[in-house]
């Protein structure tokens, strides 16, 4: 198996140090073909550091604190399990990285941004597992608009799609504007322009990309996987066909999260309907009808 250029960094693969003994972890299962994502622009390559975990892998960034790129992959067992698994976690910095190369929790306290994860809790089959997303390694900063709304719409459709086709392989990652100097915390970490999220369904035999703009009024939209590759410099998916990458597969529609709901002036009232007596009376007596039925 050829060995990409990034590779040629430390690869870190100790479990997470909250777990008592040295546990070796391989990140092969998280690329198509055991191939991982490529990142095609030599300055960017430099510093970096692949970290392996349970459920995902993360490339990590000497020069953001924060990684380029988290690959994981989707079955619907797994998912099936994750939906069961209740959700709950803290934040923290990653232990396996060294102090130049680490995001710590004050670099986030009152900065005004959200802890965005790239690979979500949500995705995670048991506690165990979902506590690894948790770490600062797995995290960049989003505003609360587009982490509490359009994201979650992003990884909702994803998983939608992962449970229909049975498996897919995701990779998550920021993209930075060269001429946005925004940073937070004493440790300067840089704030994206944009989160995006590229899947590979090998059932499909398709890829796509969702493109979330990181700012207090989010627009996301659909692209190809070799546009994103012009855009970041990072390929996700390089073992797949060219051909593959070049058009865009059907992609599920991004949902409204209820963050994105409850501030939308428009929804708004329509909450307020919904939630008066006699509609939820009118509705009880539906589900109590449909279950009769």
């Amino acid at each position: 198996m050829k060995r990409t250029s990034i590779l040629a960094g430390l690869v870190l693969s100790l479990s997470l140090s909250s777990v008592a003994h040295a546990e070796v972890v391989s990140c092969a299962p998280q690329f198509p073909g055991g191939q991982p994502p490529t990142v095609v622009d030599e300055t960017l390559r430099s510093g970096t550091v692949m970290l392996c975990s349970h459920s995902y892998a993360v490339l990590e960034s000497e020069r953001t604190r924060g990684p380029l790129w988290a690959a994981e992959y989707l079955s619907e067992e797994n998912l099936e399990v994750a939906g069961s698994t209740p959700r709950r976690g803290s934040f923290y910095p990653d232990g396996r990285l060294p102090l130049s190369m680490r995001a710590e929790l004050y670099d986030y306290r009152g900065s005004g941004y959200d802890k965005g994860h790239l690979v979500p809790s949500g995705d995670e089959a048991g506690l165990s597992w979902q506590e690894e997303t948790y770490t600062l390694s797995n995290i960049v900063p989003q505003t609360a608009e587009l982490n509490r709304g359009a994201w979650v719409g992003v990884e909702s459709a994803v998983r939608g799609l992962a449970d229909r086709d049975g498996e897919l392989y995701v990779v998550t990652g920021p993209g930075y504007d060269p001429d946005d100097d925004r940073t937070i915390g004493p440790d300067r970490i840089p704030v994206p322009a944009l989160t995006w999220k590229a899947i590979y369904d090998p059932v499909a035999e398709g890829t796509g990309v969702y493109v979330c703009l990181n700012t207090t009024t989010p627009q996301c939209r659909v692209i190809s996987v070799a546009l994103l590759t012009q855009l970041v410099r990072i390929d996700p998916f390089p073992g797949v066909p060219a051909g593959e990458k070049d058009h865009v597969m059907a992609m599920p529609p991004i949902g409204d999260s209820p963050y994105a709901i409850e501030h939308d002036a428009s929804a708004r009232g329509l909450l307020r309907e919904w939630a008066a007596p006699k509609v939820q009376k009118a509705l009880r007596e539906l589900m109590r009808a449909m279950g009769d039925g």
